[in-house]
């Protein structure tokens, strides 16, 4: 029957898949998904543990600006200091617990190395900001508010992209080996 244009393909049950085709809107979700799917919970994690992080680094710095009256690239890293050693405990143990361990003070290493550089992009928006933005438009460039914007939002943002490349990849490696996701071949029937 090997002629027979009518003949219904292999049926996906028997490996555990949907029975919808590559081509429908299910079957590439479902790819996309299985694909992923992984990643997006990493993201998720990252984003929440990041978001505590965040909290207490933008309380931290307008404590220490406003009531302290720290100079503004002095605040910013202090709070950046007590908020990334937040985000490793968070990181380590909730965000990447599934991947294989490389050593405390390996990882501790690497991620304060990578965090010092999301740090550095960080003061490089708020110095922008304030010093070379500020010294040509003081009473916009200066305030408080422009400090927020640029050194809280710009700056975490930019070094928040850093950060999570760089921990995934280098702080934090591959998945511990029971844990590491089938890699399911697709072939052929009849192949």
């Amino acid at each position: 029957m090997a002629g027979n244009r009518y003949a219904q393909p292999v049926s996906s049950t028997a490996t555990g898949e949907p029975p919808s085709s590559p081509g429908t809107r299910r079957g590439l979700f479902h790819q996309l998904w299985h694909r992923f799917g992984h990643l997006l919970h990493e993201l998720g994690k990252f984003g929440t543990v990041g978001g505590i992080a965040f909290a207490v680094d933008f309380a931290l710095f307008n404590y220490a600006k406003a009531s302290l009256d720290w100079e503004t690239l002095t605040a910013k890293t202090f709070s950046t200091v007590i908020a990334a050693t937040l985000a490793f405990v968070g990181n380590r143990f909730w965000t990447w617990r599934h991947r294989e361990r490389s050593g405390m003070a390996r990882e501790y290493s690497l991620y304060f190395v990578f965090n010092a550089v999301g740090l550095g992009i960080g003061l490089a928006c708020l110095a922008i900001s304030h010093y070379g933005l500020g010294s040509i438009w003081p009473g916009v460039f200066k305030s408080l508010i422009a400090d927020n914007i640029a050194g809280n939002f710009v700056g975490a943002a930019l070094g928040t992209f850093f950060r999570f490349w760089s921990y995934r990849r280098f702080v934090f490696v591959g998945p511990a080996a029971s844990d590491a996701p089938e890699v399911i071949s697709k072939g052929h029937p009849g192949s």
